[in-house]
């Protein structure tokens, strides 16, 4: 939805890129003089959306990771002038970075200095494999000449005017949340907290903000089903924006993004099967009963089934089960009839164009042995 303060949000932006990013430390943020508008938002600026598509980080504990490359998702898209869908891999930041889904977290610090020294991949070179715990890994050779980087990163002090500011000068900022039960089943308009015992701590991205709502608007992962699509507003009052790093952290803003913000590299992905999604007899159902296999992300078949994957920038798609090589196909749509014994497996699509690499991942479980 467009707002009449819409024609306020490019002279802004102008003004303070021309000025150079604020001057922010931990703990601190430089004042600026800018009339700010009274609303902005990353999705819509003067008709252009600078975000990209809701992810889904469930079953694993990875929100660090998934608000962080939400936030240089973003940044990269209007470095390149929309011409780009980034997909960074969350699952190479977490796990590089230091973080363990046995210890439920990456310390988003360690997170933001490992993006400034080595920068996050595409998801080509590490797809997350949504598992519930943690297991052997390594992003494809070729990794390190794939990444975004970042020139600095701090944060902002909680006071509405500082955030707006750095969201503005700086593009979407990580956040770390506590909230209470009913986060969960939070659907749609301006949420309050209202009621139930503290659930947790959460890491989102902070897009934009309403003042005629009097909300900030933010970027969840928990895919589209949950909130309005995947989003949601927050009130300004809601009180629940943490500092668990120290007096004045929990709000991350990022530096300049560098590196190869465009990697020419094949892409690819798997339409069938999907994460947690049943397939029978040609047929595919969103998974009910997920705690009835060992992991619960798992695609689950009864039965033959067809392994479809989409790929662009490639000349073909070789499907591995468990690290064994099972088919290449060279021409669209690339396909695969399954071959597996009972029991659950992993499930590899990797594209090339004839010098680089790129894969899909996806566990999936069999009730019988497909041939």
């Amino acid at each position: 939805m467009k707002h009449a303060s819409d024609s306020l949000l490019v002279p802004c932006i102008l003004l303070l890129l021309l000025i150079g990013p604020l001057s922010l430390h931990p703990g601190s943020m430089a004042a600026s003089a800018t009339a700010l508008p009274a609303s902005f938002s990353w999705r819509d600026i003067n008709g252009t959306d600078y975000t990209t598509p809701i992810k889904d980080q469930s079953p694993s504990p990875t929100c660090e990771a998934y608000a962080l490359c939400a936030a240089l998702e973003t940044k990269v898209r209007y470095a390149l002038h929309a011409q780009t869908t980034p997909d960074l891999s969350e699952a190479h930041l977490y796990f590089y970075a230091g973080g363990t889904i046995a210890k439920g977290y990456v310390n988003l610090a360690d997170a933001a200095n490992y993006l400034m020294t080595y920068g996050v991949p595409d998801e080509g070179c590490f797809p997350d494999p949504h598992r519930p715990a943690d297991f052997p890994y390594r992003s494809l050779d070729g990794w390190e000449n794939r990444t975004t980087k970042i020139t600095d990163w701090g944060w902002v002090t909680h006071d509405n005017e500082s955030i707006k500011q750095a969201l503005i000068a700086h593009g979407p900022l990580a956040v770390c949340i506590h909230f209470p039960m009913d986060f969960f089943y939070y659907h749609s308009g301006v949420y309050t907290p209202t009621w139930g015992q503290n659930a947790g701590g959460h890491v989102v991205a902070l897009v934009g903000y309403n003042d005629s709502q009097a909300c900030w608007i933010l970027k969840n992962s928990w895919g589209t089903r949950w909130g309005e699509n995947g989003w949601f507003r927050l009130s300004y009052t809601a009180d629940i924006f943490s500092t668990w790093y120290g007096p004045d952290s929990g709000i991350m803003y990022l530096g300049n993004v560098t590196g190869n913000l465009n990697p020419h590299v094949p892409i690819v992905q798997f339409t069938t099967p999907l994460n947690y999604y049943t397939y029978f007899s040609g047929l595919s159902l969103p998974t009910i009963l997920k705690k009835i296999t060992p992991e619960r992300g798992a695609a689950r078949f009864i039965g033959p089934a067809s392994i479809q994957a989409t790929a662009s920038n490639a000349t073909s798609v070789s499907f591995y089960v468990d690290g064994v090589l099972m088919a290449t196909d060279t021409e669209p749509p690339y396909t695969w009839q399954l071959s597996a014994t009972r029991g659950l497996h992993t499930l590899d699509a990797v594209a090339s164009d004839g010098t680089n690499l790129s894969k899909d991942t996806i566990d999936f479980w069999t009730a019988t042995t497909v041939r």
